[in-house]
């Protein structure tokens, strides 16, 4: 007798073909058992202990966001529904080249100064780690040993790694901090990475030339790992940045993912195809690539990301100190100079639009009257120049402010969606007063407004781009398909209704129309409510 059967439940398997009528066995967290029409053939079908009557839903494998900033959050919040609640079964964690790990002492402190606006401060977190095999085995026991809300995979993030060998200082690495670089990269790997990630126009990643994360990627392909860049530019010369990261992982023989591969700003409207048609030419070369985006226009980052590299040159505290350092000829109005004529690289190489940068959360609740008003309308509000408000909020909130940036356009997203190696990625940050709905949003987004309402994609081909290709990425090979065998991470839904409830004005509210997911063959969310159990666990590299 099997634990449960999904009885006459719509099966679209992952695989983007057809879906069927089935009915779905599981046992021991697996799924050992796929009898298709089963009461029509009247077949003897499966008997279980519990049987779920799964008519008008849909049955998928579960989703698996392909890059989250649930770093922090998974050992903060048991309950986790931001993307329980959507389905999601596994995170890629460990983003845009800036996590906890590999750390020390030093580093911790830094790393958590600087992204305090996408996780929190940290403390509320007991930072009992230093190493990345660490911070998976505390992944596993999260929660007094329990373990974490859902599955999560991590990439080493090639700032923090610069961070232990280099510090903050914008200049090239020696041999011997190559060689410890490389030393770390393979350290992280072997214990369960499965990649890494570089985020290069944050510092101090991207104080890296190319040749710097040629070495590295090469370490990440001797263990079958993949490089996941956030590129040098989205904006102005992003052709070139993405065709930048084609060309160094060729070199480097290593698998690229690229991250959020959006076209963004004025400069971009209309030239998805101009990416897809790099991408095509690098795929028919034998190239291994995929990449992510999240179902929305604006972007989402910190406010300090917007300033040029140099003035984040040493790390949190100097960046304080230029802003700081007014009058004419100081940093502060240099910074305000390329920011606001040159084009600053924290920016994509795009003067700065105040009108959209609408400030989503402070780490400071002092300073909440900004969230919700972009940087233009506050300065308005108070008779000053831009500048001079984004300056302000920087300094009083320690730059732990977080942004939308709102320079997107649908044609591109709904463009590089349709294309064959794309896969869904939330790039979800929940910390703010004001976040991105994509957080709490992305994946029933894709299925209600993508596939049933404008028919972007089929729900078959949708379903493969959220699970089997995402999976395929990550070598996981018993996730991501409706098999027997394969592990019992699945989602229920409605095709007729699902559809994100988050919005730009509500953005923390739960989606519709996902009755059930399972993690394991263990119902964490049961007839639309989250049961508290506690299945996911720290997925490592199996392969290379």
């Amino acid at each position: 007798m099997l634990d449960l059967v999904i009885r006459d439940v719509d099966v679209v398997d992952g695989s983007g073909g057809p879906s069927f009528r089935a009915d779905v066995g599981i046992e021991g967290g697996r799924i050992t058992t796929v009898v298709q029409e089963a009461a029509a053939a009247g077949c003897l079908r499966p008997v279980a202990r519990r049987v779920l009557d799964a008519e008008g839903l849909v049955l998928a494998p579960g989703f698996i966001d392909m890059h989250a900033h649930s770093d922090l959050a998974l050992l903060r919040d048991p309950d986790h529904s931001a993307k329980v609640a959507q389905g999601v079964t596994l995170e890629v964690i460990g983003q845009d080249g800036l996590s906890y790990a590999p750390v020390d002492d030093r580093t911790l402190a830094e790393v958590r100064r600087a992204i305090t606006g996408w996780n929190g401060s940290g403390d509320d977190i007991d930072f009992s780690w230093r190493s990345v095999g660490e911070y998976l085995d505390r992944l596993d026991h999260g929660f007094g040993g329990e373990g974490i809300a859902v599955n999560a995979a991590y990439l080493i993030p090639q700032g923090a790694v610069r961070m232990l060998a280099v510090g903050w200082d914008d200049r090239e690495a020696t041999p011997e901090e190559l060689r410890r670089m490389r030393q770390l990269v393979a350290d992280g790997m072997r214990e369960g990475a499965v990649g890494m990630s570089s985020g290069l126009t944050y510092t101090p990643g991207m104080y890296a030339k190319d040749a710097e994360l040629t070495e590295l990627c090469r370490v990440v392909a001797e263990y079958g790992g993949y490089y996941c860049p956030h590129h040098r530019s989205y904006g102005a010369g992003a052709l070139d940045a993405y065709r930048e990261m084609v060309e160094l992982t060729r070199e480097a023989g290593c698998s690229l993912h690229l991250a959020h591969a959006t076209m963004n700003f004025g400069v971009n409207k209309g030239k998805a195809p101009d990416l897809l048609a790099l991408l095509d030419a690098a795929l028919a070369g034998g190239a291994d690539i995929s990449l992510d985006t999240y179902p929305y226009t604006p972007g989402c980052t910190t406010l300090v990301a917007m300033l040029p590299s140099w003035a984040s040159e040493g790390g949190p505290e100097a960046t304080m100190a230029r802003l700081r350092d007014e009058g004419e000829g100081g940093a502060a109005e240099r910074i305000r100079h390329h920011m606001e004529v040159v084009g600053s690289d924290g920016c994509h190489g795009v003067p700065i639009e105040w009108d959209t940068i609408e400030i989503s959360g402070v780490a400071d609740p002092a300073l909440g009257a900004y969230v919700g008003r972009t940087v233009q309308e506050s300065a308005d509000a108070r008779g000053e120049a831009p500048w001079t408000t984004a300056r302000r909020l920087l300094l009083d909130d320690g730059l732990g402010s977080t942004i939308l940036q709102h320079v997107g356009h649908e044609e591109n997203v709904r463009a590089i969606m349709r294309h064959r190696v794309h896969t869904g990625g939330s790039d979800g940050i929940l910390r703010g007063d004001k976040p991105h709905p994509r957080a709490y949003g992305t994946f029933p987004q894709y299925l209600g407004r993508y596939v049933r309402e404008l028919g972007v994609l089929s729900l078959e081909e949708c379903v493969a781009h959220l699970t089997s290709r995402p999976a395929a990425r990550l070598r996981l090979a018993d996730r991501g398909l409706v098999r027997e065998g394969y592990r019992a991470d699945l989602v229920l839904f409605d095709p007729q209704t699902v559809a994100a409830g988050s919005t730009f004005d509500a953005p923390r509210t739960l989606p519709v129309g996902i009755p059930h997911v399972l993690i394991d063959g263990r119902f964490v969310v049961e007839d639309g409510r989250r049961t508290g159990a506690l299945a996911g666990r720290a997925v490592r590299r199996t392969t290379g």
